[in-house]
């Protein structure tokens, strides 16, 4: 773009979050809009992480858009390589033409009183309204470990996987026993070498089932959508009542517990790697992890279980915390992201010059998990409590966007820019803090990526259903936005 561009409504991210958010606004007969996308592709999380073994942890047929129901998931889970084709196709789909601007970051995002004015790699734009939908697994978290930047191999995060890179016949050391691991430790162990797993902290892990689709089944819910609603309808029941086992349901918690136990001992034969694959917080604490082939991988030879962290590199070999050492050819940081701390953060500048990672220095805070106070006509996707530990996050993202567009429809009707009432998103933050304060979240003896460090606050999942969302948002009425005086005269008039 050689020339600044005015847009009704800006989308920043093309993954599940922005795609949710066009096709919310199309459904609304809105078309006054453009997404814009850093990369060449589609797919946010599921373009960037290609890790061997990368897959999702929620039923294909429940993480998926209600609008593009996919008949032909190969498999109960979907593969990450899959998820990505399905996002491409979905844009497709929508048909989103030149709305769909690829290759284009966001440099600064800055309220002008009256719209928003976006500078990105490809020009300028001025927007009414903001979506950022840029997601919360962008930033590779990298721990700071002396030595660690001098380490003579292939050093990369598992978001970042080098293909060019052949592991085979190495000694690899992966650092971190989050999902991330849990599904490439197996994969690795195949053709490396030897394995060795840094494990800080074990997880919970459970069985994770499921099986191939077959030719028959994805024909049968092609030529029935009935069929394939109701198979939907039964998993979205499912998680709902997983939900209970999440967040400290006595009875429900230590009957996973239990079954989390047994799974562990029936793959695990030796008593003292039981014991060091055996959380010492509790059930629901930090996500619980489906795999049937990690227990088996680190119970065998190919595997070396390091039940400490990584806290020292000395040239090619690794020393952990327990003082143990570990010669290694390459290593990969299976370490998580920087979930509350986004980057696009830095770039957004709101009402009084303040930025929006300053309005969060003290933690991530929102209204509805969606809008923010000073920052008039944003909205935010998949950002403060808006998470899941129990089902799907796209079901949570497909709520918001339906929200952001009800807002939309307010802010035409009033005429004014919606502002949020700073009481409001105080508020909100309070019956957030007040729903989580019992959970396992806040109180499990676990460290999580849940909760914001500089709050203490659970600041990135919902601690409620989807239901419980969906109901919260169709209670916003409206007075979460601050009456300005011309608006009143005008509703008045």
């Amino acid at each position: 773009m050689n020339t600044t561009q005015i847009t009704e409504v800006a989308i920043i991210g093309a993954g599940f979050g922005g795609l949710a958010m066009a096709i919310a606004l199309r459904r609304a007969g809105r078309e006054d809009f453009v997404v814009l996308e850093r990369a060449a592709s589609v797919g946010g999380t599921w373009r960037e992480n290609t890790y061997p073994g990368v897959a999702c942890d929620v039923p294909a047929h429940l993480y998926g858009f209600a609008t593009h129901p996919n008949p032909h998931w190969s498999s109960t889970f979907a593969a990450g390589g899959e998820i990505h084709d399905y996002l491409r196709r979905v844009a497709d789909d929508e048909q989103l033409g030149d709305r769909l601007r690829l290759d284009c970051a966001l440099q600064t995002a800055v309220w002008t009183g009256a719209e928003w004015r976006i500078e990105t790699t490809t020009g300028r734009l001025i927007a009414r309204s903001l979506v950022l939908a840029c997601g919360r697994l962008t930033e590779p978290a990298i721990p700071d470990i002396p030595g660690l930047e001098s380490f003579p191999g292939p050093l990369f995060h598992s978001s970042r996987w080098q293909h060019e890179t052949d592991l085979s016949g190495a000694r690899v050391a992966v650092v971190g026993t989050g999902a991330s691991a849990v599904q490439l430790v197996p994969e690795l162990a195949r053709s490396a070498a030897h394995v060795t797993l840094f494990q800080r902290t074990p997880a919970w892990i459970v069985p994770r089932g499921g099986a191939a689709a077959s030719e028959a089944e994805q024909q049968r819910f092609a030529a029935h959508p009935d069929e394939l609603a109701a198979a939907r309808a039964a998993l979205y029941a499912e998680g709902e009542a997983r939900f209970a086992s999440r967040s400290g349901d006595a009875e429900a918690s230590a009957a996973a517990r239990a079954t989390a136990l047994a799974h562990l001992e029936s793959q695990v034969a030796d008593p003292a790697l039981r014991r060091a694959l055996t959380p010492a917080y509790a059930f629901g604490c930090k996500r619980v992890l489906l795999s049937d082939d990690f227990y088996p991988t680190v119970a065998s030879a190919a595997v070396t279980v390091e039940a400490s962290a990584l806290t020292a590199v000395d040239g090619s070999v690794l020393v952990a915390a327990g003082g143990a050492r570990h010669a290694a050819d390459a290593v990969v940081l299976a370490t998580g992201f920087a979930s509350t701390r986004q980057p696009y953060a830095d770039l957004v500048t709101g009402e009084n010059g303040e930025t929006l990672a300053a309005h969060w220095e003290a933690g991530m805070s929102s209204f509805g998990s969606t809008v923010i106070s000073g920052f008039p006509n944003l909205y935010v996707l998949n950002g403060p409590n808006a998470s899941l530990g129990h089902t799907s996050s796209v079901l949570m993202i497909e709520a918001q966007a339906a929200y952001a567009v009800r807002c939309l429809a307010l802010a035409e009707t009033t005429g004014d820019a919606l502002r949020v009432d700073p009481a409001a998103e105080a508020a909100y933050t309070d019956e957030i803090a007040d729903a989580a304060a019992s959970t396992p979240w806040l109180t499990g003896g676990c460290h999580n990526w849940y909760v914001d460090e500089r709050s203490g606050r659970l600041a990135l999942l919902w601690p409620g259903t989807v239901d419980a969302f969906r109901a919260r948002l169709a209670r916003a009425d409206g007075s979460e936005f601050l009456a300005l005086p011309e608006r009143l005269e005008r509703r008045l008039a």
